[in-house]
């Protein structure tokens, strides 16, 4: 509500009538605007997971499956294997053929040149092969075959 001040001087009768509005800015109401940050907020949290997706892989299972540490390199093998012959290094697609020098690439300047390779569960042990010999084929020492526990989704 805008404040009223009185004129100041000339008599009674005139004062009553120049009155002067003067408003005020410094009274923003900011209470709305967080409202409607704090929803937006809410809604980008709940969002942002759904938004990164990978690639499907069914993992076979296995009764002793142990936990990757650290920061590795992840070949993804799925089910369309069959058809396209593209594998995925970490989300990127690649075609078989072409794995070998990226996978050099990548690993050249590591000294623990270590893969480690998600395959479908569907696919045949040759398909398998095929990946593992053009990661040999690339100069890494230790392939590790990804499972998943009994139960596990």
């Amino acid at each position: 509500m805008p404040k009223v001040h009185a004129a100041a001087g000339h008599g009674s009768a005139r004062a009553g009538r120049s009155r002067r509005v003067a408003s005020s800015l410094a009274e923003i109401n900011v209470v709305p605007l967080v409202d409607v940050m704090l929803v937006l907020l809410i809604i980008f949290m709940v969002t942002a997971p759904l938004l990164q997706r990978g690639i499907d892989v069914n993992l076979p299972t296995a009764v002793r499956a142990n936990a990757i540490q650290g920061e590795r390199i992840f070949i993804n093998v799925p089910a369309a294997f069959r058809k396209d012959r593209m594998v995925y290094l970490a989300n990127e697609p690649i075609r078989l053929a072409i794995l070998r020098e990226r996978l050099r690439q990548k690993v050249e300047n590591q000294t623990d040149k270590q893969v480690f390779l998600r395959v479908d569960g569907g696919l045949q042990i040759q398909d398998q092969m095929d990946v593992m010999d053009q990661i040999r084929a690339a100069g890494v020492d230790k392939i590790g075959l990804v499972t998943k526990m009994p139960g596990e989704k």
